[in-house]
């Protein structure tokens, strides 16, 4: 009897992953809990240098906004100070992204990490983050792994990893579902072993 569609898939993953990372245990990140720093983190990650770029520049926004820790008070300091100037990161379309996203999640009620959490446990939630311009499906996963929700965000470094397994072809759902089933093949929690295959790309 043929596999089921995402079984093939995930069983590949499944064997690179113990094949190249062993087998664990894998440590989950732990995101953040001050949300400017968890909005800027998703605002401004895409394509940049982690560790090098954006880490230190978020882990600065907190030290020089602590009362940005919800998103209340991060909107209260968008009113009277630049964030660019902030997050020293010249990119009107990010910051533009930061903006937009705070004022989502507050017209939505969202003011806190755990706020986040639960409220990203809603499909149609994640939906409307989607009508941000600039969020796609990457950026709303991630947004999710920065506030401790399991799952998976399939960025270029998953893709180059799956690319060693085989997975060539598959679009970004099926594939953050082969992610998600070869943790369960394995027995590890997905945004733990999304950061291992993750830190395995970026070294």
């Amino acid at each position: 009897m043929d596999e089921p569609e995402c079984a093939a898939p995930a069983r590949q993953l499944a064997d690179r992953i113990r094949e190249v990372l062993g087998d664990g245990p894998f440590a989950a990140p732990g995101g953040w809990s001050h949300m400017g720093a968890v909005i800027c983190d998703a605002a401004f990650q895409a394509r940049r240098r982690y560790e090098a770029v954006v880490r230190p520049r978020i882990v600065r926004l907190q030290e020089r906004w602590p009362d940005a820790a919800t998103v209340t008070g991060f909107l209260a300091r968008l009113e009277r100070e630049d964030l660019a100037a902030a997050m020293d990161f010249a990119s009107p379309a990010r910051v533009a992204v930061a903006h937009a996203l705070a004022h989502l999640l507050a017209a939505h009620g969202v003011d806190t990490r755990a706020d986040l959490h639960a409220w990203l446990g809603e499909p149609a939630h994640r939906a409307a983050l989607r009508t941000v311009r600039g969020v796609g499906p990457k950026t709303a996963d991630y947004l999710g792994g920065l506030v401790g929700r399991p799952g998976v965000a399939v960025d270029v470094h998953l893709r180059t990893f799956a690319a060693g397994a085989g997975l060539t072809d598959l679009r970004y759902g099926p594939l953050r579902a082969a992610y998600e089933e070869a943790a369960a093949l394995l027995g590890h929690d997905p945004g733990a072993l999304e950061h291992a295959v993750w830190r395995f790309g970026a070294a």
